[in-house]
């Protein structure tokens, strides 16, 4: 017998039944981020067709490019969490300060969303996968003003849910919100996400590191020494250039996802905030591992700033204790 399609928005509803302290307002978010998701999804499929492919002509906060489909995707997202009641501000990579929403009852909103609206766009222009990344917190100012920045800096252990998006053949959203990890494909006959990997489990070990090699030589010893640990039992050298692709090819055939410090970045690139603390957050769910590439545990690192930059290095749980191992064995200060 076919089993019964479950929508994502069943999906929420059914979740907040089993939890008897449940307001309805966060399930009501995430449907609001689907709906987003949705939006920007058909701008991706038909960017060849529009006016809205390649550079925009500004940079964002730390240097790269903006892309046309980057202001696009923030626009919607903003535009659709604004709207929601539910979020009382917004966070985006794109945007240099923090967003405060003044739109009716969305002042005393109880939740506050990080964002990378659209990860590695510059891939739109060969057709190649893209995604979201989506991280979400409950404010720590009073609910009957506006959001302050401190609902913002907080630690990853703080974050009540993350999740992403992956544009690609397909189009997923995965998300987790404490209770594991579960993904949901966008069936385009009937709009709806459907729910299609469930309680998603990271296998503890795989065949597969993702990393850019062109910048070897920059990496410190001990990061060159375990990549070439990793070419020497042949693993499989896949990097895309999205980490929403290359962290969902580790999420179901296991691997390890690696983003070093450089010599021109020594606090590495990835933005802590949007990028680094819900992947994590991700990553663990499903039972993978997440450190700095320093060993601090991703979701304990200190977050001072909102474009804070970190290294990284997550996956499966054993390939990120040999690179620990690595680290330890042949860097010189471990700060």
């Amino acid at each position: 017998m076919q089993n019964k399609i479950v929508t994502l928005d069943e999906f929420i509803i059914r979740t907040e039944k089993e939890n008897p302290k449940s307001t309805g307002s966060f399930s009501r978010l995430l449907r609001d981020i689907g709906i987003a998701a949705k939006i920007v999804n058909r701008e991706v499929n038909k960017a060849g067709l529009v006016n809205i492919l390649g550079v925009e002509g500004s940079t964002n906060t730390t240097g790269d490019a903006v892309q046309k489909l980057d202001i696009f995707a923030n626009e919607k997202f903003i535009e659709t969490l604004s709207y929601s009641g539910e979020v009382c501000g917004i966070a985006s990579e794109e945007n240099q300060d923090i967003i405060q929403v003044n739109n009716g009852s969305a002042v005393n909103g109880q939740y506050v969303v990080v964002m990378d609206p659209l990860d590695g766009s510059s891939n739109i222009d060969v057709n190649v996968s893209v995604g979201t990344i989506f991280g979400i917190y409950k404010r720590k100012s009073p609910v009957d003003g506006p959001c302050e920045m401190e609902d913002f800096l907080q630690k990853g252990t703080e974050m009540v849910a993350a999740g992403y998006v992956l544009y690609g053949t397909s189009t997923l959203l995965v998300y987790a919100a404490g209770q594991g990890v579960n993904g949901f494909t966008l069936d385009p006959s009937i709009g709806e996400f459907c729910l299609s990997h469930r309680n998603i489990k990271m296998p503890a070990a795989g065949n597969y590191y993702s990393v850019n090699q062109g910048y070897y030589l920059k990496f410190d010893l001990e990061m060159r020494r375990y990549i070439d640990h990793c070419s020497d039992l042949n693993y499989r050298l896949r990097y895309i250039g999205s980490m929403v692709s290359d962290i969902h090819r580790i999420m179901f055939q296991g691997g390890i996802f690696l983003y070093p410090n450089t010599r021109k970045y020594p606090k590495g690139k990835l933005r802590l905030l949007y990028e680094c603390y819900p992947m994590a957050y991700i990553i663990e769910q499903a039972g993978g591992s997440a450190l700095t590439c320093k060993l601090e545990r991703i979701m304990d690192v200190e977050i001072h700033s909102l474009h804070q930059t970190s290294s990284i290095a997550m996956g499966s749980g054993d390939m990120v204790r040999d690179m620990k191992e690595f680290v330890e064995r042949y860097g010189a200060v471990i700060q």
